[in-house]
């Protein structure tokens, strides 16, 4: 009886524990905490690819809201032009959830280990290439001459976004972050805090339609949400002295380890 309940404890604090980080990664640079929680809840606590997913959104749209809200508080986020990737990234991240409940569970968790190590390779590469000079690799920015090319392609760009967040479930906070900084040319803060907001909407919507489906775990959420508020404040409120280049050379280490223990589980099943 007594080991039934120290061990249950120390289950809803690695939940916690688990929940702290994903809040901190979602502040300090503005990625979806689901390159975390899948990988967790069905390595360790045996949850099932589409719920662990489900999850892991609903999670998304707690840690997400907290965040944005202290990068406002800072007057970090810009609601009137990330309207138009907000809106769109709904009728994708739909689109998304119906393409993932039609592919199987062995299919789909292999499918998200792929992505992993390629959001790894990818965050990896990018980091290194800012400590290079800026003048070797000069940045290219998009310009449209008119608002309606911007507006369309912030459309494509969110219904694309959405896509990616209804199959794998993920915010999709990186890809909304590098579309600010290239189309939009925000300031790093303004932009990861106006991504995080993006984010809260589009996890939103995928969850919902994950829940319709009974994809969510709800006591797991809760624990993990729990963390996900403490370390969504802590991380907000000290991401200015974090070095972020160094913060994301560890996390894309993490997402490829990650990636590739989950990949070659699901070929050795």
């Amino acid at each position: 009886m007594l080991g039934d309940l120290i061990m249950n404890f120390l289950v809803y604090l690695f939940a916690i524990a688990i929940g702290i980080i994903t809040g901190g990664i979602t502040s300090l640079i503005g990625a979806s905490g689901v390159m975390v929680i899948v990988p967790v809840l069905t390595m360790f606590f045996q949850v099932s690819t589409h719920s662990a997913i489900g999850t892991s959104l609903f999670v998304d749209v707690i840690a997400s809201l907290v965040v944005s809200y202290a990068y406002f508080k800072n007057g970090n986020i810009d609601f009137k032009s990330s309207i138009w990737i907000a809106i769109s990234s709904i009728a994708g991240a739909q689109l998304g959830t119906q393409f993932a409940s039609q592919i199987e569970e062995g299919s789909l968790s292999a499918l998200f280990g792929i992505v992993l190590i390629a959001a790894g390779m990818g965050l990896l590469i990018k980091s290194y290439k800012k400590n290079r000079n800026e003048k070797e690799f000069p940045k290219k920015k998009i310009r449209f001459n008119k608002q309606w090319q911007q507006i369309s392609a912030l459309i494509v760009i969110g219904f694309g976004i959405g896509i990616i967040s209804g199959v794998f479930g993920a915010g999709g906070g990186v890809m909304i972050l590098l579309a600010l900084i290239m189309i939009l040319e925000f300031p790093l803060h303004k932009a990861i805090g106006t991504s995080t907001l993006i984010m809260t909407v589009t996890a939103l919507s995928s969850a919902i339609g994950y829940a319709s489906r009974g994809n969510i775990n709800y006591e797991l959420g809760c624990l993990l949400s729990v963390g996900a508020v403490i370390g969504g404040i802590l991380g907000a409120r000290y991401a200015n002295k974090v070095n972020g280049n160094t913060l994301q050379k560890v996390v894309s280490i993490c997402f490829m380890c990650l990636g590739v223990v989950m990949t070659i589980i699901e070929i050795v099943k």
